[in-house]
């Protein structure tokens, strides 16, 4: 009766070992194929994107989007298409199935950040998101735009957003008060227009 474990397991296991085997190594290429699938039709999408970025803002600053931030980059027979929330937003449907299509549906997603977006719990889901797809694709897919001082300290509980800014520059909206307004906000649309426009790859180290 003893043997008869040892029997089972010297007779059974290697039929088993063989099936599982092959089992193992056919899920394994279904998974690899599946991945590669998946990776191709991602760079497919981002090579056909429907917007060039997706503006990320509180309602709170919308009257910057919409008077100088609009007009800079979508006026004056420029190219570039913005994805807006109340504009390009599919009504019906759910927010963050809309959050989602605009940032992976956008070459880049441009995050407005003030106090009041910090302070906005859908602002903090989208620049989650386009963290994510940043350090998942390794490509400078997010910009960030700072409409006013924001300090070291406020920004202490954004762990993600500080790792963008030492990985990448930022851009920060002129004050009115420096020696050229008009100038600084020249510099600063040139600099933002070209941001848009180049794709490159990041590290990622920690």
């Amino acid at each position: 009766l003893c043997t008869a474990p040892w029997i089972f397991l010297f007779t059974v296991w290697p039929l088993l070992y063989v099936k599982l085997y092959w089992k193992v190594k056919y899920s394994y290429y279904v998974f690899r194929s599946w991945f590669s699938d998946q990776w191709r039709r991602l760079m497919e999408e981002e090579e056909n994107c429907a917007y060039d970025a997706f503006i990320s803002y509180n309602s709170s600053d919308e009257l910057w989007v919409m008077n100088e931030l609009l007009p800079n980059l979508e006026g004056n027979g420029s190219s570039l298409k913005l994805c807006l929330h109340h504009r390009d937003f599919e009504p019906g449907r759910y927010i963050i199935d809309n959050i989602v299509s605009a940032v992976y549906g956008s070459r880049k997603t441009i995050c407005v950040v003030s106090r009041n977006f910090l302070n906005s719990e859908w602002c903090s889901l989208e620049i989650q998101l386009a963290s994510y797809r940043l350090f998942d694709e390794h490509r400078d897919v997010l910009l960030l735009v700072f409409l006013e001082a924001i300090s070291k300290k406020q920004l202490s509980s954004y762990h993600r957003m500080r790792k963008v800014m030492l990985k990448k520059t930022y851009l920060q909206w002129p004050d009115s008060e420096c020696s050229d307004p008009a100038q600084a906000q020249d510099l600063f649309w040139s600099q933002l227009r070209r941001a848009i426009g180049t794709s490159s790859r990041i590290g990622t180290e920690e």
